[in-house]
């Protein structure tokens, strides 16, 4: 970063996510304020990384130059924002907030026009790359809204981001992020199936691993799950209760386009059995033990 180009940041929101994304922007040398609603947490924050704290939303917001979110969901958003002590009751024209939940494409436009109505600008720019991209900083960015936005958000978007890149209008990058779920649905109901019949035909895991990602059927799922997988690991990584959230929303957003989505309502079934049994805080990847409980149940 350039001398000069450092900005006052607000980061509302310090969850699995946010966290490590907060402490990049202050790493990389930007004023930042922090608001958490467990307010421990955002002192834990600050025993790691610089800057200070502020007790609400409308606190953490009104002196910012850019103001980023990560919160849970469209009801946590709405109260981040347009609650009686949210981030927009004090803030200044010309903000910009940019907010990194996956949260649904209704909220984002939403927001978005209670945003523009302040003389403030908005992103919607949900995240993938799980925990471990947060904290390595390289995660990839869809992102909804004005070009320039993007552009003025550039020196802090890279402190996190390897990748960042505007989908369309407010709202896109919400969408472009239920396609990223989705998908990931998909690659992990067919690994979970590649992995046992591999583990029954007698073939080394790791080897084929290593000899497959290099080909058609290579995958960020398959070279970072597929040996945990076979090895039935999986305290780690996407917790599968946030998995059903987000695709329950692309579900959804299905639902209004009028389409069906047969194979990831079926990995949604499979996902919320898996958290009935206890499993919610375990990795998306344990998608395999609802294939182990089928081939049981054909036993």
């Amino acid at each position: 970063m350039r001398e000069g180009d450092s900005m006052k940041v607000s980061f509302l929101g310090l969850g699995t996510m946010g966290y490590p994304m907060a402490g990049h922007v202050s790493k990389a040398g930007h004023e930042v304020v922090v608001y958490n609603r467990t307010a421990s947490k955002a002192q834990r924050w600050l025993e790691q990384y610089s800057g200070s704290m502020a007790e609400t939303p409308a606190l953490a917001a009104k002196d910012a130059d850019i103001v980023l979110t990560c919160v849970g969901n469209d009801n946590d958003l709405r109260e981040l924002y347009l609650g009686e002590q949210g981030a927009l009751s004090t803030a200044r024209p010309g903000t910009l907030f940019i907010d990194h939940t996956t949260a649904s494409a209704e909220v984002a436009k939403e927001l978005a026009a209670a945003i523009h109505e302040k003389g403030c600008s908005f992103l919607d720019a949900p995240v993938s790359g799980g925990q471990a991209g947060a904290e390595n900083g390289v995660l990839t960015v869809m992102i909804g809204g004005a070009q320039e936005n993007i552009e003025r958000a550039s020196s802090v978007l890279t402190c996190f981001a390897k990748a960042y890149t505007r989908m369309g209008d407010i709202g896109a990058g919400q969408l472009a992020k239920m396609v990223n779920q989705i998908l990931i649905g998909g690659v992990l109901s067919g690994l979970s199936e590649g992995i046992r019949f591999a583990q029954k035909a007698g073939l080394d895991i790791d080897t084929l691993v290593e000899t497959l990602k290099y080909g058609a059927a290579g995958s960020w799922q398959l070279e970072n799950r597929g040996a945990t997988m076979a090895k039935d690991e999986f305290d780690f990584g996407f917790a599968i209760e946030w998995m059903h959230k987000d695709l329950g929303i692309a579900l959804a957003q299905a639902e209004k386009m009028g389409i069906e989505l047969p194979h990831t309502q079926g990995v949604d079934q499979d996902y919320v059995a898996l958290i009935e049994e206890g499993r919610g805080r375990q990795d998306t990847s344990v998608l395999i033990k609802a294939l182990d409980k089928r081939n049981q149940g054909q036993s």
